[in-house]
């Protein structure tokens, strides 16, 4: 993570973000997106039972949470778990709540930014190599792989929309 942490706000509540150059996305706390949206007195046994009662999500818990470095509660830099834009919205499936709509809008938000970011740091490399980094060879790879995680994204999406236990 090297443009360091930041704190967002949603509804005034605050969610612990970092942003990985390497992977240009932001990563958000679990904990703190579970806390916003369920005003749990107790989050992790909130966690833990939503992962209970999600079979498909704790099965893949590790795959879509991961330890990023954030600023604890005491301060300190320590590894929170943490999830992408897309592991969050796979969260807030399993979370029956009604502030989870404007949330998934709050969230696109500050994943469009982190595409602004990413387009800045391409014109930054660009401006310092004196090349371009999208070339007429890699634009179509580059058109071709969005396209599918676009689609991929939207297909998931589609087919996770039952599960939600609101």
């Amino acid at each position: 993570m090297d443009e360091g942490n930041k704190i967002e706000l949603f509804e005034n509540r605050r969610i612990r973000t970092a942003w990985d150059g390497e992977k240009e996305e932001w990563f958000f706390s679990v904990s703190d997106v579970v806390a916003v949206l369920t005003d749990s007195a107790d989050v992790k046994q909130y966690i833990k039972k939503m992962r209970n009662r999600d079979v498909e999500l704790n099965s893949k818990w590790g795959t879509i949470c991961t330890p990023v470095e954030m600023v604890a509660a005491d301060g300190k830099m320590r590894h929170i778990t943490a999830a992408n834009a897309e592991g969050i919205l796979r969260l807030v499936q399993s979370i029956p709540s009604k502030k989870a709509e404007p949330f998934r809008m709050w969230l696109a938000q500050v994943a469009r930014r982190g595409g602004r970011i990413a387009g800045n740091t391409r014109r930054e490399i660009e401006a310092d190599t004196g090349r371009p980094v999208i070339t007429s060879k890699n634009a179509t790879q580059l058109d071709t792989l969005v396209t599918g995680m676009i689609e991929g994204v939207a297909d998931d999406a589609d087919n996770a929309g039952g599960t939600n236990k609101e």
